[in-house]
């Protein structure tokens, strides 16, 4: 009896131990970064293919390929490291203790599948929908070794129940891999001395490896999963704004006019000109019509914002300026566009469900956008959070939708229709908008009134004759105050990061100052009376 019990028992446990014990899922290495890439094949796409990950291949090119969210990596130290890795994969892949040997060869169907590896020992095809249970496990793995070629039909689709992850999903095939139209495939391939062929409005959630097989795609989705250890992206610090983040409109260095109806969250000014147009019924905060001690903080706070997005290091170059949007997905980094940028269509900022992570574009050049092209936030992207540094003047066109802070070096156009989540800062030049809504990306309650009662144009009119030359200056400069009313003024010049540099009292209408000590470069100035600000702008020392 206790013979015929410890065999019925014996029994039970083989039948279910294969949904108890779970494939290894191999260690891909540097390999885990790569959407697509080849030992030795060549990995070529055409039409419109948004990516994220790295692409490459170790021994031969990439060819047709726009901007991709990870870097473009042919014959190079690191395309180098991800081919020994993937063999390491690969190998881990094919010696894999099976649990299941089905003598089916086609997937699909509404098939559903529990964790563990499974042996194919023909060629094999999926059609429809195949289902991938993990049974409440995020740990579960998922192995399919493939002994031929691999073939999906048009519009099937592999899906992920009850936590299974994309990342613990592996398909190692020993022959071609065809995906038809609209596929949705998830995990990572891996094709051994063949090649992988996806085509237009195919999906995948995982990679696309080949070993001396080239790759082929054409108007694709593909991204790297998330989880299985993989890092969580952050991006990097978000700068400290001070008093110019009270603002949602300004700039240091121009006016600021607006036409139209216009509304604003956040303070409206410039610190050089006047600001106007604007009707304080429609502006949640303060219009500063002349320059004052706000103003003059707010562009000594913009200059340190500048610099800090401006010396951040990025992580990824976007390769076509000239290509930007067009439905690209980004996640959070620090990206570069190396030259002027044509923003066209639509932008996906992806935070892949963190809530703080940060958004920095580095454009070394001016920015223009087309007619209703839109920045959209998804799975947890916060506007505050995004950050757009133009080396440039900056063109948002009409009815177009923008997220996220413009920092720039230009003038800045912001065209009717507009709606920008955030702010439009800029250091040098005008600013104009016409018929928008612009929203301060942050809470401006807590952003206080100017200090003191501002005056009124006509008595800025009155004081605002300052003259300072030569302006370039060598060694000296001489300043001229008219209408002080036997008022003392202060001058101060600070340098790029906003620390006073020099100071004095200006007693007489026509004072010479000796600036020699000063390096060469560009500087800002102020005169002050009392707290109010008569004049501020730039000093260049030659």
């Amino acid at each position: 009896m206790k013979t015929k019990i410890h065999k019925i028992l014996t029994a039970v446990i083989l039948l279910f131990t294969p949904a108890l014990i779970y494939g290894q899922a191999p260690n891909l290495g540097t390999t885990a970064n790569f959407v697509l890439f080849s030992t030795t094949g060549s990995v070529s796409n055409t039409g419109i293919s948004h990516l994220t990950g790295k692409v490459g291949t170790n021994g031969a090119s990439s060819t047709g390929f726009g901007n991709v969210n990870g870097g473009m990596h042919d014959g190079d130290a690191t395309s180098a490291q991800a081919s020994t890795d993937l063999l390491v994969a690969y190998n881990d892949l094919d010696l894999a203790t099976p649990d299941y040997s089905p003598v089916w060869t086609a997937f699909g169907g509404g098939q559903v599948l529990t964790p563990g590896v499974y042996y194919i020992s023909a060629p094999a095809t999926l059609d429809l929908d195949l289902t991938l249970d993990g049974e409440n496990d995020p740990n579960a793995v998922f192995i399919f070794q493939i002994e031929g070629a691999f073939s999906t039909s048009a519009q099937s689709k592999v899906k992920l129940i009850n936590q299974t992850q994309a990342c613990n999903v592996f398909w190692k095939v020993e022959g071609q891999v065809d995906m038809a139209t609209g596929t949705t495939m998830r995990g990572t391939i891996v094709a051994n001395n063949a090649a992988i062929n996806m085509n237009t409005g195919d999906t995948l959630e995982g990679r696309a490896l080949a070993i001396a097989g080239a790759i082929t795609i054409d108007g694709v989705l593909a991204y790297t999963p998330i989880g299985c250890g993989s890092p969580v992206l952050t991006g990097p610090a978000a700068p400290v704004f001070g008093e110019v983040g009270c603002y949602g409109i300004f700039s240091s260095d121009g006016p600021v006019e607006n036409a139209g109806i216009t509304n604003v969250v956040g303070d409206v000014g410039c610190n050089v000109g006047l600001t106007s147009g604007f009707d304080s019924l429609l502006v949640t905060g303060n219009i500063h019509p002349i320059p004052d001690g706000s103003t003059a903080a707010a562009a000594s706070d913009l200059i340190t914002v500048y610099n800090y997005l401006n010396t951040l290091t990025h992580d990824i170059e976007l390769l076509y300026p000239a290509q930007f949007g067009a439905n690209l997905v980004l996640t959070p980094h620090t990206y570069l566009l190396d030259a002027a940028t044509t923003f066209t269509d639509t932008l996906y900022l992806n935070a892949q469900g963190n809530a703080d992570a940060v958004f920095v574009m580095q454009i070394e050049g001016a920015l223009s956008t087309s007619t209703y092209s839109k920045v959209i936030l998804t799975n947890g992207t916060q506007a505050k959070n995004v950050y757009w540094l133009v080396n440039g003047a900056v063109e948002i066109n009409d009815y177009s939708v923008f997220n996220g802070t413009i920092v720039s070096q230009g003038a800045i156009n912001l065209f009717t229709g507009v709606t920008i989540n955030g702010r439009a800062l800029t250091g040098v030049g005008a600013l104009s908008t016409s018929a928008i809504d612009a929203a301060a990306a942050i809470d401006v309650s807590n952003c206080e009134t100017v200090v003191g009662g501002p005056v009124s144009v006509d008595e800025f009119e009155a004081v605002k004759t300052v003259s300072i030359y030569p302006n370039p200056f060598q060694n000296s400069v001489t300043i001229r105050v008219e209408n002080t009313q036997n008022e003392d003024y202060t001058f101060k010049v600070y340098n790029s990061l906003g620390a006073v540099v020099y100071q004095t009292i200006l007693i007489n209408e026509s004072t010479t100052l000796n600036l020699s000590e000063l390096n060469s470069g560009a500087y800002f100035y102020r005169v002050m009376s009392d707290s109010q600000l008569i004049k501020s702008g730039k000093l260049l020392a030659q």
